[in-house]
């Protein structure tokens, strides 16, 4: 092989190596990673956990597990969710630090606070 056909091919070699490295680059930043999420389980006229703690930018989901429906709302008007159903969901993102006390409206006993780093 002449020097002239190795320097073509090393050339080549490294210009495939640099676009498979770009293309895995360009995969990585497509697949963003998944923000994080978290459960209250309404069951038994209680929310559990009762105190949550989570970073900002979670999402959390309330699941009514109980026979009777009930709501989730915040004591600050933050978040408000429908009257749920059994087995019916209510989600919201938590965007802010702090603490938010929560209750249901039609059982007012039933309370608890997300609070968020």
């Amino acid at each position: 092989m002449s020097s002239r056909t190795i320097l073509v091919l090393g050339f080549t070699a490294a210009v495939l190596i640099m676009a498979a490295m770009l293309a895995a680059a360009r995969g990585v930043a497509a697949n963003p990673p998944q923000a994080a999420t978290a459960e209250v389980k309404i069951d038994n006229f209680s929310f559990g956990p009762a105190t949550l703690t989570i970073a900002a930018g979670t999402t959390v989901t309330w699941v009514n597990h109980d026979d009777i429906p009930h709501t989730v709302v915040s004591t600050d008007s933050v978040f408000k969710s429908k009257v749920l159903d059994t087995d019916e969901k209510f989600s919201f993102t938590f965007t802010k630090p702090g603490t938010y006390p929560y209750f249901c409206t039609i059982h007012p006993k039933m309370t608890a606070t997300v609070v968020v780093k």
